[in-house]
Parts: C-alpha cells; structure tokens; sequence
C-alpha cells in the first residue's frame, strides 16, 4: 500500500495530462486514519464515475461492539452511517470544477426502508464504505488539482464527520440500532405466536403522494379492533399495542378511497424494517410474503399449473405449463406455485390487480358455463387447502365478490382508513344465504423438481468475461441483449435491488444452471454463494457501491422471467 503523499506526487505528475493517465491511479493509499482505495477509474469526465472505498479499523472507528454484533444491529449501523455520509457527500457534490461529472461525490440513497448494501459493510475488523466520485477535467485534460482538492480536502472532512464514533451522535446511532432490535423482536414474536402480521396502533400507512414515500401529513393513525389487538414487550420501546393477524385467511373490505389497499401496501413492505419517523417502523410482515398479481404477456417455463388451470382446449401441458406470453389467468397460477417454490408462507392479493376469472365465479356463470367446459379451479376454491394443506395464509383486498366471506377465518372493514372487526356480523349474515358451491377437485402441489435448460453464454465475444448488466431503475434490467421486466414485483423499493438482482441471476446463467440442478437447488446456491462469500463472488475486480442485498423470492422471481 502506498502512501497518500505518493498518491499527491503522482497526481501532480499527471496534471495537464491525457484522461487515460487516470488509470495509474488505481490503487491503495493509506491515509491517517482510513485506507483509501481507488478500485475503478472512469474512461471519461462524461462517463459513470470512478468507484472508491475506504477502510477504517473498528479500533480507529471507535463504534462499540453492541452496535454491530447482531445482524438486525450491524445492517441499522450501516445504514445510519451511509446516510451520514450521504449528508456529508451533498455539502461538497460538484464543488470541484470540471466538465461532465467532474466534481461528483455520491454514494447510495436510502429511503424509508432499511437495506443491506454494498456501499457500506461492516465486517469482523472493520468498516468499509463505497462510493462514486466524478475525477475532474476540463474536456478531456485532466484538472489534478481539483481532485488533490476531492482527495485530501473533501473526502477526509466528509469521512471524519460521518464514519467515526467521536464525531457521531450517539442517541441518534442508538435509535437507530434499538429499533432495529425491537423490529426484530417482533418478527420473532410473530414466529413464535403463529401471527403473520403486526401493525402498531399510531402507524401512518398513507403515503404523501403516488411519487413519495414519505408519510402523509394529517393523516388518521391506525388503531387496531379491540379483538384484534395485541401488547408485546420490546427490549428497548417497551409495551407497543397493535393489531396482530393470526395465519389463516383474513379478508380487507371497505368502500372506495377507505384504506383497504393503503393498509396492504404496508403490509406487503412490512417484509422489511422502516427508519423512524416513517409512520410504517412497527408494521411488521411474515418475511416470506408475497403480493401475487396478475401479469399479462410475462413468459412461463415448466410450471405445474394443473391446480388451477387444467384440460385447455389446445391440450397444452398444464403440469409443465410454458408460454411466451402468458394471459391474466394463467400469469396469477404460475405466480402463486412459483411462490409456494420459493418458500413463502404468505399470498397478498388485490383483487383490483387481479384476473377476474383466476380469483372466483360465481354461482350463475358456473350454471351458464358448466365445470366440463371451464378450465379454471377458480384461487377461491383452493384458498382454505392452501392454508389447512400447505400452512400458506392469505390476506385479501376484495370488493366484488362476497363468496370470499364463507371461507375467511376473520374480516377487516376498513371505515375512513380505521378497521373494524366484522367477522361475527358477516358470519351471521352469511348463514341467511346458501354457501356458493365450490366444484375443485382434489387439492395437492407438485414435488418441484422444475428443471430450466442450461443458459448458453455464447453470445459474448472473446473479449467479454461475464454477460454484460444494464439497470433501468427499478422496473428492469439486461444481461447482454436479454432484459428481464420486474415491474410488477411490487415489493421491490429501491433500484439497487434490482441491479443486485441482475449481478446474481447473472452468476446463476453462467455458473449454476445446468439443466440438472432444479429451480429451487439452482437459487439456493445462489443465496448461500452471497450469504458465505458475499458480493465479491458476483463482481469481477471491484464491488461497486448500489447493491441491495434482495430477498430469495425476488431471485426466484427473476430467473423465472428470463426469457433467454
């Protein structure tokens, strides 16, 4: 390792220089208190910029132990500190002169959830922190002073501002890290108690508008049905009261603009922990749960879909149903098995997004259109086997249909955004009209033991090491000329997720899929490939920062819609 006045001298050695001179700076430096690392420099001041990191010894940090030695605690500390920094990075952004993105000091964004990301890492004996700076020129002539300016002057301040425990404050660092530790307190009660879901009494679920994340001002605080509500014990909130959703079927209903789909929002983003003062930070989900929609024209590979969707006309396969562009119905019965393959515990329908003929028919269209001419075992007939069979619950938006009120184990009327407990008055008035008549055959699930081909990655050229990742913000990404659309994965929030995702379904195509390891086997080595050895194993000679460590369900989704 050099030292940073070595990396002054060869600065200035490059002054007025080509930009490719650049390049020689790659390397490390060992500044005062920190290691500096310049691990990719970019081809021009008009390019994506240059990727650093530093490394700072827990000894030199100086953040006790407690803070980071569980997981839920070390992910809070991450993310306290990548917002600091972030804060810091915003006082200097584009301070230095230069065209292009000359003068750039960024990092990754966090929003209201609570992320794992490659930007900042705390491992056994240190702290690591990655992050994007723009190296300055003037055209194509590189301005070495400014960046002597970035380097020596900027980045330092920033550094010892927001990354060391002297500079920090320390309620805010134990706000941070106790609510994490009371979230995580939850989740095993809910475990534990066979609960699926918590909301805290006082949570704001609206959001500010359809472009914010932010809660609403003014907004009517969630209070819980008295039959409802549960009080749990945390470590460093004490006593919380809130509503607690046993497993089973519970059904949201309501009239329009009332909440039903504000509180299933949050919900299905109670998979993961909130920061304070976000109005959702005691909303806590199963962390299996997954929102099933329908996805009209997503393509299909060799799912069992006989459950649902059985003697086509066409006599098409349905026990190894495959399509390039699937219809509402048959898009919603490959989500619903694909997740049930990925392990989750939970469904969370809307029936707003939902296909109409997949959730329920009722009682006048069966007798127009008999059971022998209609291919589809409606979701309504296989709900309750779902659960009694499979141990899979289910949380459902409906306003349509009332058949759903005869299988429901308990049913939420959402008044003006405050649920009321309905369950015994509609019970009752369902006993004064005949039960909708269910025609399903028997119930089971295949042994998913699905088997994709082999990805041939003929493709690149000689030059080319790995596919090539294009993100496109949240909604999609491309390995080579190969785009995978994520769009209708709802419970994606940040566009580092997705760009995480490509990094591992491309490790998967070209290391993993060999057309005999099952889906499930495939995906599984994946996870466990990034649990042991982290993202290094998917990043050729650097980990850039704007990672988001996803979950299994998500990298389950992915490989299921790529199309290559």
């Amino acid at each position: 390792m050099k030292s940073a006045n070595e990396l002054r001298i060869l600065l200035r050695s490059i002054d007025h220089k080509g930009y490719p001179a650049y390049k020689s700076l790659t390397g490390s430096y060992q500044f005062d208190r920190f290691s500096l690392f310049i691990d990719h420099v970019q081809g021009d001041p008009f390019a994506s910029p240059s990727h650093l990191h530093v490394e700072i010894s827990h000894q030199a940090a100086g953040f006790s132990p407690v803070y980071y030695e569980r997981d839920c605690s070390r992910i809070a500390l991450q993310d306290f500190l990548l917002r600091r920094l972030a804060s810091q990075f915003d006082h200097y952004n584009f301070k230095a002169k230069g065209s292009g993105k000359s003068g750039l000091l960024s990092t990754s964004k966090c929003g209201q959830e609570v992320f794992e990301r490659s930007a900042c890492e705390i491992t056994s004996s240190k702290l690591i922190v990655r992050f994007q700076v723009g190296f300055p020129a003037f055209g194509r002539t590189i301005c070495a002073e400014e960046l002597e300016k970035i380097l020596f002057e900027f980045l330092p301040r920033c550094i010892q501002e927001s990354l060391f425990f002297r500079k920090s404050d320390q309620p805010q660092i134990e706000s941070a890290v106790f609510l994490a530790e009371d979230q995580q307190e939850i989740r095993t009660i809910l475990k534990k108690e066979n609960l699926i879901v918590f909301v805290a009494n006082g949570s704001i679920l609206p959001r500010k508008s359809g472009v914010s994340d932010l809660p609403l001002p003014g907004s009517v605080p969630f209070l819980s049905p008295a039959s409802m509500e549960r009080t749990f014990l945390l470590p460093h909130h004490g006593e919380i009261k809130g509503m607690a959703i046993p497993r089973g079927i519970t059904l949201i209903v309501g009239g329009g603009y009332h909440g039903k789909s504000t509180l299933l929002e949050a919900i299905q983003l109670g998979i993961y922990n909130h920061i304070r003062g976000d109005g959702r930070e005691f909303v806590i989900t199963d962390d299996t749960a997954v929102k099933l929609r329908a996805e009209d024209g997503r393509c299909v590979k060799n799912v069992d879909i006989s459950l649902f969707i059985n003697d086509l006309p066409n006599k098409k396969d349905t026990a190894s149903f495959s399509t390039a562009d699937a219809s509402g119905s048959t898009s919603q019965a490959s989500i619903v098995m694909e997740s049930i393959e990925a392990g989750s515990r939970l469904f969370l329908i809307d029936e707003d997004t939902s296909a109409t003929n997949f959730m329920v028919r009722d009682e006048l269209m069966q007798q127009v259109i008999c059971r022998e001419k209609e291919p589809i075992t409606p979701f309504f007939d296989r709900i309750r086997d779902l659960y009694e069979q499979s141990g899979i619950s289910t949380i459902l938006v409906a306003g349509s249909s009332g058949a759903f009120f005869y299988i429901a184990d308990r049913i939420l009327q959402m008044d003006c955004y405050r649920p009321i407990d309905i369950t015994e008055k509609v019970k009752t008035l369902c006993s004064q009209y005949p039960e909708p008549k269910s025609y399903h055959s028997e119930f089971f699930l295949p042994d998913f033991n699905r088997v994709l081909p082999a990805f041939s990655t003929g493709t690149k050229n000689r030059h080319q090491e790995h596919m090539k990742i294009k993100a496109y913000a949240l909604e999609s990404f491309s390995l080579d000329k190969e785009s995978v659309n994520v769009r209708y994965l709802e419970q994606l929030t940040d566009s580092e997720q997705t760009t995480a995702l490509a990094y591992l379904l491309r490790f998967g195509l070209e290391q993993v899929l060999d057309g005999k390891k099952t889906v499930q086997q495939v995906v599984h080595i994946i996870y466990d490939t990034l649990e042991k050895k982290g993202w290094e194993a998917f990043c050729s000679s650097y980990i850039p920062c704007g990672l988001v460590k996803p979950r299994i369900q998500e990298l389950f989704a992915c490989l299921n819609r790529f199309r290559g």
